[in-house]
C-alpha cells in the first residue's frame, strides 16, 4: 500500500469481509485470551470502545469485566477544538449519546469523567497493527493526542495500552511519527502479541 489511506481501506475491506460466525468467533476467543493476561487480571479500571465497522466485538469483554468486577469506562469526546479523549465509567442499561462523529458514547454528567492516566488499561481500536506496537488508527489522532503524556514517563507507565484487532489486521511494519503512542500488546483470536519496540522495557 502507497498511503495510509489505502492502507486503512484495505484493512477495513478485510474485517468486513469477515463473516458474522467468524466475527463472534473472534470475540469470544480474544475475550478469553485477554482474562489471562496479567495486565487484564490486575486492572481495576479499564477503558475499552464500543464496536463498528467490522471491529471485534466488546460485548464479551465488557461481560468478562462485569464479572471481574472490574469498572468499565468509554472514550467521550468534548467541545470541537479539544482533540483529545476523555473516560467516563459505563454499566449496563446507562443512556448513550451520539458524539459529533455519529459514535455512541455515555453521558458525562451522570457519572462524570475519568483522565486517562486514572485508568489502569485501555483496550484501544485499531485499523491495522505491527510487531513493535505500532497502531495505524482512522487517522484522527485522538488517541495519540490524549495519551502524549506517556511520552514523559519512563519508570511509571500506566494506563498499559493494549489493541483489540483481527489476526487479519496485522501489517509487516507501520511507518512511525514523533507523536505515536505505541501499544504495550495486541491480542487477537490467535493470542497475544507483545510488542518488540526497544521502549517497552519502560512499560512495566
Amino acid at each position: 500500500m502507497n498511503t495510509p489511506a489505502q492502507l486503512r481501506r484495505e484493512l477495513r475491506r478485510r474485517r468486513r469481509g469477515l463473516s458474522r460466525r467468524q466475527q463472534r468467533r473472534h470475540a469470544q476467543a480474544i475475550a478469553r485470551r485477554l482474562a489471562g493476561l496479567g495486565p487484564f487480571r490486575n486492572a481495576r479500571r479499564v477503558a475499552l470502545y464500543l464496536d463498528s465497522d467490522g471491529e471485534p466485538a466488546t460485548a464479551p469483554l465488557m461481560a468478562r469485566l462485569r464479572r471481574y468486577r472490574k469498572r468499565s469506562y468509554l472514550p467521550v469526546l468534548r467541545k470541537i477544538g479539544d482533540n483529545r479523549l476523555h473516560f467516563c465509567e459505563y454499566r449496563p442499561g446507562d443512556a448513550l449519546l451520539h458524539n459529533r462523529f455519529r459514535i455512541r458514547e455515555p453521558d458525562p454528567r451522570h457519572r462524570g469523567l475519568t483522565p486517562p492516566w486514572g485508568l489502569d488499561l485501555i483496550l484501544m481500536p485499531l485499523v491495522g497493527f505491527d510487531a513493535d506496537g505500532g497502531r495505524l488508527g482512522m487517522g484522527g489522532g485522538f488517541y495519540d493526542r490524549t495519551l502524549a503524556f506517556l511520552r514523559q514517563r519512563r519508570l511509571w507507565r500506566r494506563p498499559r495500552l493494549i489493541g483489540i484487532a483481527h489476526a487479519c489486521q496485522r501489517v509487516a511494519q507501520l511507518p512511525t511519527r514523533p507523536w505515536d503512542i505505541p501499544l504495550d500488546g495486541v491480542v487477537t483470536e490467535q493470542g497475544f502479541h507483545p510488542a518488540k519496540r526497544q521502549n517497552r522495557n519502560h512499560r512495566t
